[in-house]
C-alpha cells in the first residue's frame, strides 16, 4: 500500500476536488465563530436527545457523547457505485460461505479455507449445522469497514456480520447537518439516507415467509454500550424494543408479554451475542436471553437476525480468505481488496511479524472496538516487548497488517480546521435483495496523527455525503 495519505477534499497540488467545491466555497465564506456556535448547538442537541454510548471502565462516567464533526465527508456518486457493488459482492459471498460451512462444507473440502480454522473457531456454532434458513441468509445486517490508500483506492479493513453498530449515528449526523446547515443541501444534490429504517424493516420482514410478521428488537438493556441505537431503531421502525424478560417460549414458539396478553413474535433483530441468547443452550448464567429460544429457532418458528454462528465469518483469521470466497462462490474477482494481512498462526508469517513489530498493526482475531491491538509506530519499546511475549504465547489469536494509510478529511478541531484520519462503514442489508443507503458511518480520529477511529478510543463521527458528479 502507498505510504502517502489521500486527502478527501484536496488534490495533491492543493486544488479542491470537484465534488467538494460547492462546500469549499461555503466554508470560505462562513466565519469561524459561526462554525463554533453551530458545533456547540450540535453538542447540546445530541446531549438532549440522549445520543450517547457507554464507555466501560471510564473513570469520568460511563455515558459519553460521541464527538460530532460538522465538516462532512463527501464521496462522488460515480465512485460510490463501485463501493456499493463491492460491498454487495462481499456480503453475498460471506453469506454463501456461512451457508456452505453449516451444510456441505465444499470450500473446506477443497482446501480453500483451512477446515480447522473454521470448525475449531469459537464463533462456529455446531447447533447451526444442517439448519436451513430462508433464502440462505445468515447476516441480514452487515457493516463493511473501508479505508483509503494513498492513491485513493478503497480497501476492506474488516467485516462486521454479528451485530454491527453505528447506523443510528449515521442517521442522526445527517439530521443534525440538515438542521444546522440547510443551505448546504439546497446548493447541491446529496443523496438521502433517511429511508434506512424502512429498508431495515423491509429486510427483517422479508427474512420470514409470513406476509406480515411481528418484528421486535432484542436489547441486552439500557446498560449496553449501544442501547441508544437499539431504542432508536425500534422507534424509527415502529416496532417493540424488548429485553429477554419480555419474551417467553411455549410449544416452540416465541411470545411477547403485552398488556393485552401474549403476542407471537416472528422476527427478532437481536443485538446481543450468541452466548447470551438462550441460557438453556449457551451460557447458563445469562440473564439477558430467552430460555427455549433455540428450540423455537431450530423449529423454524422464529427468525433471528443476524443468525446464530455468523461470528465465524467476521473473525479476523477468516478475513484473509474473503477474496478466495468471492472467486469460489461467485466466480468473480473481488471489487474491493483486502488490506495485506499476516496470519500469526503460520510460523513463517509470525517470524516476519516479530521482526517488524514497530512497523505493524497487530490485532486479536476476536477483538473489536480498538481494544487488544498494537499500533507499532505509536507504541513504546516496553509496549512492543510486552506484545511480543503475547504473540509468542498465543500466535493463533493474532493477525498483523501494515500501518494503515487512512485517508484524511478536513475536521473542525480546537486548533481550527485540520486534516484528521477517517474510515467508512457502509451498512449492507440482505433480504429479498441486497441494498445499501448511499454513504455510511464515517468515523474520525480526532487526535492529531492518530489512526484509531473507534469511539471507545476517542474517535468521532461525520456526516457522509454521496453527491452527484
Amino acid at each position: 500500500m502507498d505510504r502517502t495519505f489521500y486527502n478527501e477534499m484536496y488534490e495533491a497540488n492543493g486544488d479542491c476536488r470537484a465534488h467538494y467545491r460547492e462546500f469549499a466555497r461555503w466554508l470560505a465564506n462562513t466565519p469561524v465563530e459561526l462554525l463554533e456556535q453551530r458545533r456547540r448547538e450540535a453538542d447540546l442537541l445530541f446531549h438532549r436527545a440522549g445520543i450517547t454510548f457507554t464507555l466501560y471502565g471510564d473513570e469520568q462516567g460511563t455515558e459519553r457523547l460521541i464527538p460530532f464533526d460538522i465538516i462532512p465527508r463527501s464521496i462522488k456518486a460515480s465512485e460510490w457505485q463501485a463501493v456499493e457493488r463491492g460491498c454487495i459482492q462481499r456480503v453475498q459471498a460471506l453469506n454463501m460461505f456461512l451457508a456452505d460451512i453449516y451444510h456441505d462444507q465444499r470450500i473446506l473440502k477443497e482446501g480453500i479455507v483451512p477446515a480447522e480454522q473454521v470448525l475449531q473457531n469459537e464463533g462456529y456454532q455446531k447447533v447451526m449445522q444442517g439448519l436451513n434458513l430462508h433464502r440462505d441468509i445468515y447476516s441480514h445486517i452487515a457493516g463493511v469497514d473501508l479505508v483509503r490508500d494513498g492513491d485513493g483506492s478503497y480497501y476492506v479493513l474488516e467485516d462486521n456480520l454479528r451485530t454491527p453498530s453505528g447506523v443510528s449515528y449515521m442517521l442522526e449526523d445527517r439530521k443534525m447537518m440538515m438542521r444546522l446547515f440547510p443551505e448546504l443541501f439546497a446548493a447541491q444534490r446529496v443523496r438521502p439516507i433517511d429511508h434506512y429504517p424502512n429498508l431495515l424493516l423491509d429486510t427483517l420482514k422479508s427474512s420470514c415467509v409470513l406476509d406480515n410478521p411481528t418484528v421486535v428488537v432484542l436489547t441486552p438493556g439500557r446498560f449496553n454500550s449501544a442501547y441508544f441505537e437499539h431504542a432508536f431503531l425500534a422507534r424509527e421502525m415502529g416496532v417493540e424494543l424488548v429485553e429477554g424478560a419480555d419474551l417467553f417460549v411455549r410449544d416452540a414458539r416465541v411470545y411477547m408479554r403485552t398488556t393485552a396478553g401474549p403476542q407471537t413474535v416472528d422476527v427478532i433483530y437481536r443485538r446481543l451475542d450468541d452466548a447470551y441468547l438462550d441460557p438453556q443452550f449457551f451460557n447458563p448464567d445469562s440473564m439477558l436471553g430467552v430460555p427455549g429460544l433455540m428450540e423455537a429457532y431450530r423449529s423454524g418458528n422464529v427468525i433471528l437476525a443476524n443468525a446464530i454462528g455468523t461470528g465465524v465469518a467476521d473473525d479476523k483469521s477468516i478475513y484473509p480468505y474473503v477474496g478466495d470466497m468471492i472467486r469460489f462462490y461467485l466466480d468473480e474477482e473481488p471489487i474491493l481488496k483486502n488490506v495485506p494481512t499476516w496470519q500469526c498462526r503460520k510460523p513463517e508469517e509470525l517470524s516476519h511479524v516479530l521482526a517488524h513489530l514497530p512497523e505493524l498493526v497487530v490485532k486479536e482475531t476476536q477483538g473489536s472496538g480498538g481494544y487488544g491491538m498494537l499500533v507499532g509506530p505509536a507504541a513504546s519499546a516496553a509496549e512492543i516487548d510486552a506484545f511480543r511475549d503475547r504473540l509468542k504465547a498465543r500466535p493463533q489469536d493474532y493477525i498483523a497488517q501494515p500501518t494503515l494509510c487512512l485517508s484524511t478529511c478536513p475536521t473542525f478541531v480546537e486548533q481550527g480546521i485540520a486534516p484528521r484520519h477517517i474510515d467508512l462503514r457502509p451498512f449492507v442489508l440482505s433480504g429479498s435483495e441486497t441494498r445499501l443507503v448511499p454513504g455510511g458511518l464515517t468515523r474520525v480520529a480526532l487526535r492529531e496523527g492518530s489512526l484509531v477511529v473507534n469511539s471507545s478510543q476517542g474517535g468521532g463521527t461525520k456526516d457522509t455525503w454521496v453527491v452527484e458528479d
